[in-house]
């Protein structure tokens, strides 16, 4: 049987279409299939299409009920999707919108016959299309046939096959690459024997068909990537070019990309948009596909190009390219796999032209990634060709300069380096030499020093024309300290960048590049504060995003900021302000502020937030402007608001977007801690610039005191609320005074970080010391916590609206795992399973009283945390969480556009929205990136580690926690063989009544095996003897992360997985997620 599209044509006005997601959000797959999957599901919908619609991921638009006809929130697995299809009927299945998760489970669903069965067609891209790009000899075939060149490549199906490969691509350095996996996943540049095994072994592990491939270095040639879009009538159109800043040997997620190329010459461009075109026509991708070329000077005019890889679907590129040059891919992916031809497909940017024009731009588009390096302190962060970043950020300039520096602001990152104490020989050797996240920092660090050019070129082997513009910069802050600003303005520093360098005074959060502190205070410009800066320097204005470098005029409110040239001087005014702005300044209007890249600690979830609150704005009739960087999101789709902004998350830039947009009011609280960290320096940028624009919701002084240790402890003091016994200390002897005043074990934390960044469980004055010494630096600037560690306590979170009077709870959940591990790494049930009533009461009436005393306005989030019927306030945090989607999506309130309507005046009441309960027991579960990241201890603790999440819902708490670990790609055997190590504190001893039990209920499924020596278990591993792991032997759970087995690093996962292992036998209870039954009811109180 063929498994390709409908050949008889257009799929027809109410026929049903699967739609398949790409699951949590993990290293390799990030935010981009919730864009393009709620690009398409709109797409759809235009068409008359019944749209059912797949994924795990919570946190996600595309998963909100209303985005299909149905949303089933499940397990993306062939046994769930088939009970899918059996239910709903799918005419045909869309596989390339979901990422390779996608990909993968429709390959499976098509062998095992299960479309066959009920005559679900693959529409698009055909399946031996996917088998051609996954699989290097097909691939090598088909390209060998058109005469386009790739490199030499050989499979291994075992290790004995690893040395014959070797030669067959002519010998080491090899490029190691695993089919069918994530961003790279298993792959890697590999220059010895003994490295290769073992990177060999690992990835016959993660492969789906069990193979690898190596193929010929190509390391130093330029990666570039070309976005190419075909539909059936075989229209094809180029949609751009991206050219990566980093050689080859670096995978182009974790490079930094330009777009449009700059470097390589137009004939070499035309000759490799040739090959693509002839590339698409022949493996027959119909809809968006991404192809990846090599290319190097070799002294001919053309160059030469090497094909390194086509990925037939919506990638992480595609969601690149789609921002960056306005033509929505996911959308007219949709639409071809319904039969539709590009000239059919109407371009919504300009209104005028067609899906077959393609995109010319007259601006420069910078992606930089975003690592979790400062989560990560041990772990190498040498960029290879696996991916080790979670996100990414995107920004648009008049120049590359100007580009480039506001995707610096943009990505949130800083190097945590001290540059004065860097001698040259370290520089070169550790920051130039290696790539590294450091590593732009370190050039400009070294083109400041007076490095030239060629030096820096030469080591880093990125090409002179990126560090010549890398050298601009660096010597335009070096003019900005002989009192010439302009050319520093115009290289794209912002006004209060120059402030800083010119007084070493920075009074706002994000910065791109500035010079090392010891130069800031040379300067002859203390006469330059921020007033005098912004009446000298060249101001702002927005150019319009339009796909047609102004040919047509464009109708879409897509805009980027830019300074006017350096002949001009003083802020722009009026109409000027504007530029090619199009808004209505009469009109009542609200910039609502996202959540940039995404990181450990602030996914995807707050652009769900973000997206609530613009959708809530829009049906109240408000018009509703976003500022925003990630290229990942709906939040910077183009029909998401009135008015999007692609621009940093700083005081400043968010300040010119509401001063040019004429804005009333602006909202924080849905981006998470990125746009909370503005409110402060936002609040006196619009009071200097005497803005009428209001910060709305909570109040700056309400946030201060919720994250102000010192008020935050005296409020709950006099609302007579209990809080663990804590303090701060500034030094050695005050801290180990502080923590054996408190008692041992105690938890500490940097005041300085947020998310559980360096946050440890100490036990003693020697660990104490080590923390002191090694994970923190305190001063009397930066000063430590020190809090009573509740152990075993039962940790809860709570969601709220508060319109400043009354209450609204959104949801009560109860973790799985007990105090001392990150509540963004505990898995969480809602309802609470082990509560009762009386319990439940008490949380409601504390998170009233802290609600109405921090005068919330909007959302709010409280953990507590529950030991011997004491109830505990951990934090309060006056802004969207985490768990606001999940919360939404198991109740059926959506309470961040709740939060959005009474922070725009309305009260609750006359919102008119109820609390709900679900019937059902919902789970969310994390995704943790410990295979990605070798060296990261694979044991949960208080620091989060997570990069995603998932939902399971269920009749019961253990079949719901089952599912939940299908979902994450770790099922829970229900009988073999285990290892149980319960030497750590924190399991129960063997011989107390919870270990006894613990042990015996293992011992009713699995058998419990012991080993003499570390030896004999990896054997016995390594041949496949062990199904189900129980430690926190760090060891032993590195090797079972290698080994891909199951694992429980806590004693509460592990009873979790007990009551999951005796759930077998009972309903998946696979429902769409709006079926599910909730009841009307006041947590707490009902």
């Amino acid at each position: 049987m063929e498994y390709g599209p409908n050949r008889t044509g257009k799929m027809k006005k109410g026929k049903t279409v699967l739609l398949i997601g790409s699951g949590p959000i993990q290293i390799g797959q990030a935010a981009e299939f919730d864009y393009s999957g709620a690009q398409a599901c709109r797409a759809l919908a235009e068409e008359g299409i019944r749209v059912v619609l797949v994924n795990s991921n919570p946190a996600t638009i595309m998963t909100d009920p209303e985005m299909a006809d149905k949303v089933y929130i499940e397990p993306i697995t062939a046994e769930i999707i088939e009970e899918i299809i059996k239910k709903e009927c799918p005419d045909g299945v869309i596989a390339g919108l979901g990422g390779q998760t996608g990909l993968n489970v429709t390959a499976e669903l098509a062998e095992r016959g299960v479309l066959e069965k009920y005559g679900v067609e693959i529409m698009g891209t055909p399946l031996d299309t996917i088998y051609a790009t996954e699989d290097r000899d097909l691939f090598g075939a088909r390209m060998e046939k058109i005469g386009q060149p790739v490199p030499k490549s050989e499979k291994i199906r075992s290790l004995e096959e690893v040395e014959s490969a070797v030669e067959g691509v002519g010998g080491l350095p090899v490029i190691l690459r695993t089919a069918y996996t994530l961003g790279g996943s298993g792959s890697g540049v590999i220059e010895d024997m003994d490295t290769l095994i073992e990177w060999v072994h690992r990835g016959l592990q993660l492969s789906r068909n069990s193979e690898v491939q190596i193929t010929e270095s190509l390391v130093g040639w330029i990666e570039m990537e070309y976005e190419v879009m075909r539909d059936a009538s075989d229209s094809c159109i180029i949609i751009c070019n991206m050219e990566n800043i980093d050689p080859m040997g670096i995978h182009t997620g974790e490079s930094i990309v330009v777009t449009p190329s700059q470097v390589i010459p137009d004939v070499a461009h035309q000759a490799m948009r040739n090959s693509a075109l002839k590339i698409i026509r022949e493996l027959g991708v119909q809809g968006g596909c991404n192809i990846q070329f090599a290319w190097r000077d070799n002294g001919t005019e053309e160059g030469q190009y090497r094909i390194v890889e086509v990925n037939p679907r919506v990638s992480r590129s595609s969601a690149l390219a789609s921002k960056a040059t306005g033509y929505p891919i996911a959308r007219v992916t949709a639409k071809v796999a319904l039969g539709k031809c590009l000239h059919e497909i109407k371009n919504e940017i300009t209104g005028e032209t067609s899906a077959a024009f393609e995109p010319a731009i007259d601006y420069i588009v910078t992606k930089i990634p975003r690592w979790p390096k400062n989560k990560f302190p041990e772990v190498e962060f040498e960029l290879t060709t696996a991916m080790k970043s979670t996100g990414e950020t995107m920004a648009i300039g008049r120049t590359f300069e100007e580009s480039l520096m506001k995707a610096m602001r943009s990505s949130e990152y800083k190097p945590a380096v001290d540059w004065d104490t860097v001698e040259d020989e370290e520089l070169i050797k550790e920051y130039l030499e290696k790539a590294t996240p450091d590593r732009l920092y370190a050039m400009l660090e070294a083109l400041y020093r007076g490095y030239s050019i060629d030096k820096v070129s030469e080591v880093t082997g990125i090409h002179k024309w990126y560090v010549e513009r890398y050298a601009r910069i660096s010597s335009s802050a070096k003019l900005e300290m002989e009192n010439s600003i302009v050319e520093t303005a115009t290289m794209g520093f912002t006004n209060h960048e120059i402030q800083a360098i010119a007084t070493g005074e920075y009074s706002d959060v994000q910065s791109s590049w500035l010079p090392v502190e010891s130069e800031w205070n040379k300067v002859q410009g203390k006469k330059w504060d921020i007033d005098s800066i912004e009446k000298v320097v060249p101001g702002r204005t927005y150019k319009q995003v339009d796909t047609c470098a102004g040919e047509f005029r464009a109708t879409t409110p897509y805009y980027y900021s830019s300074r006017k040239p350096e002949w001009f001087s003083g802020p722009y005014e009026g109409d000027a302000a504007a530029g090619e702005l199009r808004v209505n300044q009469e009109a009542e209007s609200i910039v609502v502020v996202g959540g940039g890249p995404i990181r450990i600690g602030q996914g995807v979830e707050f652009d769900y937030c973000a997206v609530h609150a613009i959708q809530s704005l829009r049906e109240e009739g408000i018009e509703t402007h976003v500022v925003n960087n990630n290229p990942e999101t709906v939040s910077t789709d183009y029909d998401t608001s009135d008015g999007l902004f692609f621009e940093p998350i700083t005081a400043e830039e968010v300040a010119d977007v509401i001063e040019a947009t004429g804005s009333r009011g602006v909202m924080l609280q849905f981006g998470g801690q990125t746009s909370v960290n503005i409110a402060g320096p936002l609040q006196r940028e619009i009071e200097r610039r005497e803005i009428d624009c209001k910060i709305m919701g909570t109040s700056v002084d309400s946030i201060d005191l919720a994250e102000d240790r010192d008020r935050f402890n005296n409020l709950m003091g006099s609302l007579e609320i209990l809080q663990p016994v804590g303090g701060k200390a500034t030094d050695e002897e005050g801290a180990l005074s502080l923590a054996n005043t408190i008692g041992y074990p105690v938890l500490m934390r940097p005041s300085y970080v947020l998310g559980g960044r360096a946050m440890q469980i100490v036990e003693n004055d020697t660990e104490l010391k080590k923390y002191l010494k090694e994970a923190v630096r305190v001063s009397p600037d930066n000063a430590v916590l020190i809090d009573q560690f509740l152990s075993n306590a039962i940790e809860l979170d709570v969601d709220a609206v508060s319109d400043g009077t009354e209450i609204l709870i959104g949801g009560i959940m109860e973790h799985v795992e007990s105090a001392g591990v990150h509540s963004g790494d505990s898995a969480c049930m809602i309802p609470p399973v082990n509560l009762d009533k009386g319990t439940l009461r008490r949380v409601r009436e504390i998170t009233e009283k802290i609600a109405q005393a921090l005068k919330i306005v909007g959302l709010l989030n409280i953990q507590l945390a529950i030991k011997n019927g004491e109830i505990y306030v951990l934090e309060a945090n006056p802004r969207a969480s985490r768990t606001v989607p999940f919360v939404s999506k198991a109740t059926g309130v959506p309470i961040a556009k709740v939060a959005a309507k009474v922070m725009s005046g309305k009260t609750l009441k006359e919102v008119g929205v109820k609390e709900q309960i679900p019937v059902q027991v919902s789970v969310k579960e994390v995704v943790l990136p410990f295979s990605r990241l070798p060296g990261v201890d694979p044991c949960l603790g208080p620091e989060m580690k997570s990069t995603g999440e998932i939902m399971s819902t269920s009749d019961s708490f253990g079949k719901s926690y089952a599912k939940a670990q299908v979902a994450i790609g770790k099922p829970i055997p229900i009988s073999g063989n285990a290892i149980v190590d319960l030497d750590s504190a924190e399991f129960p001893d063997p011989e107390s009544d919870r270990g006894k039990k613990l042990i015996e209920s293992l011992e009713e499924f699995f058998q419990i095996r012991y080993f003499e020596d570390e030896k004999s278990m990896r054997e016995a591993i390594a041949n496949e003897e062990i199904d189900i792991i129980i430690s926190r032997d760090r060891r032993i759970l590195e090797i079972a992360v290698e080994e891909v087995i199951t694992y429980f690093s806590t004693c509460s996962s592990a009873e979790a997985a007990i009551e999951a292992i005796k759930s077998e036998g009972e309903s998946n209870c696979v429902e769409a997620v709006g079926d599910r039954k909730k009841v009307q009811g006041q947590w707490g109180l009902d």
